[in-house]
């Protein structure tokens, strides 16, 4: 059986690997193959460890909790077709956050999800 530290390495090594923001699910499914001790209890438990030491952001969506291990500051565009989950970097460079500067309290982090047709899904609509 692996040690916590080494199904927890798996799990962000795996996460780190994938720019498709899965499901706790998917993560297992992935890492079962090669880790065959592991359960979803664990990947679980280890997700929950990452989010809490940064190495992780988890948002909520229509289809379940997705996971993603890119912590800078950036959004998630959803697309309602095809529900692919894309990244979207403030060109700003400032970032929401800053919008609020009338606000006297401190904000540590920001999370915004939009909503939409991906590219690809509005391609095919056209065609």
């Amino acid at each position: 059986m692996l040690k916590n530290s080494r199904q927890r390495e798996a799990i962000l090594s795996s996460l780190c690997s994938r720019k498709d923001h899965p499901t706790a699910e998917q993560l297992f499914l992935d890492l079962k193959g090669e880790y065959p001790s592991l359960s979803l209890a664990t990947v679980y438990r280890n997700l929950k460890v990452l989010e809490n030491e940064g190495e992780l952001i988890r948002f909520h969506t229509d289809t379940g909790d997705r996971f993603d291990a890119d912590t800078d500051e950036h959004y998630h565009f959803n697309c309602l077709v095809c529900k692919k989950i894309i990244d979207l970097h403030s060109l700003s460079g400032g970032g929401l956050c800053t919008l609020f500067g009338d606000f006297e309290g401190e904000i540590s982090s920001c999370n915004l999800q939009l909503f939409g047709i991906c590219p690809e899904c509005k391609e095919k609509e056209q065609q």
